[in-house]
């Protein structure tokens, strides 16, 4: 795949001046077409001049092209708020969970000689100044060692981007509020706050390999593949071993047996994650994951979005899809308060619908048996449900952090389950926990 190239502006004043930038623009185009519509005889609403075609792909490309914490809130608001933006927003927001540009030849090398000296070069035996992959955060570049030619993933950070997240939040939340592009009942400080916080922690990459270390202590299992972490690493630049595989939308194609097999064992590596490590990889983008199989194994490749999971939520989740299981409305309720779902006080038919949306997610852990995933159309029956809850903007409530987070994961894992056509009993692996 040949990825396009865009210089990362990397001073705090630079992307500030690209977000006044873009408002600007889309402030120019609502003028134009609405004083076109106007003279045309047309009443247009604030909305429709906002949300054209030409404005939204304007969105998209100045956070795709500003990388870091611009680019991350479009993606957390496609994910997270999805079911609050028009399908237009939404759909150009979701464009950014796979669209990032690659660093400049000439700006990679300057990062390389920044971190590593001008004989950086000095330390491989190969180095592909072509980024095998690239994210909001940074990118993905394949190497050899020196010493053995083992081969190397190198994930190299994009200049800027950590000293200027918490400007580029404030920035972009100020034009958002401004523009009114995202609806006034979704928590829109609480996102942002998340996002911040998020992207502090994914920017270090120290951080980053002590949880990779952890889970490799921590995960006894021979089902996966950890990378190793190399001592050329530092806080912007994390060095691994390279884990082969395929991508794991690509095991669409293999036998039934190892797609059920494959989903498993991830569905097996949430609960395990959320009941007995209480650290959890939070990310289920496709891209974190790899499948090789000759060793029947999945590597797992991203660790930048682990969050240790506290014994309370981890004890409300256990509480909560015990009562799922059991079909218990007290019990649900009573562990969904506990976790911090809901307001104190909160109207008894706003509270049902809620508990029937907990119902409808939960399909797989209490139906009896394989529960095929091929037909599953949780996400789009949520979807809709949550439009016709959400217009009770007095009730909605925004639940704890590592909530969203673990919805996050579970989401993931059902988008992949059916991506891969899988068949997978999720009773069978959650019963040993209850």
């Amino acid at each position: 795949m040949v990825r396009k190239e865009l210089k990362v502006p990397s001073s705090r004043f630079s992307r500030a001046t690209k977000l006044g930038g873009l408002f600007a623009k889309v402030a120019s185009n609502i003028a134009v077409n609405g004083t076109k519509q106007f003279v045309g005889g047309q009443k247009p609403t604030f909305s429709d001049l906002l949300l054209t075609p030409s404005n939204l792909q304007k969105l998209a490309n100045e956070l795709a092209s500003m990388r870091g914490a611009a680019m991350k809130l479009g993606q957390l608001l496609s994910m997270d708020a999805g079911e609050f933006l028009s399908p237009e927003l939404s759909q150009i927001l979701a464009t950014l969970r796979d669209n990032a540009y690659a660093m400049p030849h000439k700006q990679l090398v300057s990062v390389l000689s920044d971190e590593w000296g001008k004989e950086w070069v000095n330390n491989f035996a190969y180095f592909n100044l072509k980024p095998f992959a690239c994210a909001s955060i940074g990118q993905v570049h394949i190497a050899h060692d020196d010493d053995a030619g083992k081969k190397l993933a190198v994930k190299l950070q994009y200049p800027g981007v950590k000293n200027a997240i918490e400007s580029d939040v404030a920035n972009l939340g100020r034009i958002l509020k401004l523009s009114g592009l995202i609806p006034k009942q979704v928590d829109l400080d609480t996102l942002l706050n998340k996002t911040a916080e998020q992207l502090v922690n994914e920017a270090n990459y120290i951080r980053e390999a002590h949880y990779i270390d952890l889970f490799e202590k921590r995960l006894d299992s021979t089902c996966f593949t950890l990378p190793k972490v190399h001592d050329l690493s530092n806080e912007n630049i994390l060095v691994m071993s390279f884990i082969e595989g395929i991508p794991i939308e690509q095991t669409a194609g293999l036998p039934p047996s190892v797609r059920n097999h494959i989903t498993e064992n991830l569905f097996s590596l949430f609960f395990n994650e959320l009941f007995n490590l209480r650290l959890m990889q939070t990310d289920p983008n496709f891209a974190n994951y790899v499948y090789d199989d000759n060793t029947q194994t999945i590597g797992l490749l991203d660790f930048g979005a682990t969050r240790e999971i506290s014994a309370d939520i981890s004890s409300g989740y256990l509480a909560l899809f015990k009562a799922l299981y059991l079909e218990n409305k007290d019990q649900i309720e009573r562990a969904a308060r506990d976790i911090g779902f809901f307001k104190q006080h909160i109207d008894v038919a706003y509270l049902d619908k809620i508990i029937d949306l907990f119902k409808i997610a939960s399909q797989p852990l209490r139906f009896n048996g394989e529960y095929d995933f091929s037909t599953c159309a949780i996400a789009s029956i949520l979807r809709i449900e949550s439009q016709n809850i959400n217009k009770q903007r007095d009730q909605w409530h925004t639940p704890p952090v590592d909530a969203l987070f673990i919805h996050r994961k579970i989401a993931g894992l059902y988008l992949i389950a059916k991506r891969l056509n899988a068949k997978v009993n999720v009773q069978k692996l959650l019963l040993p926990y209850l």
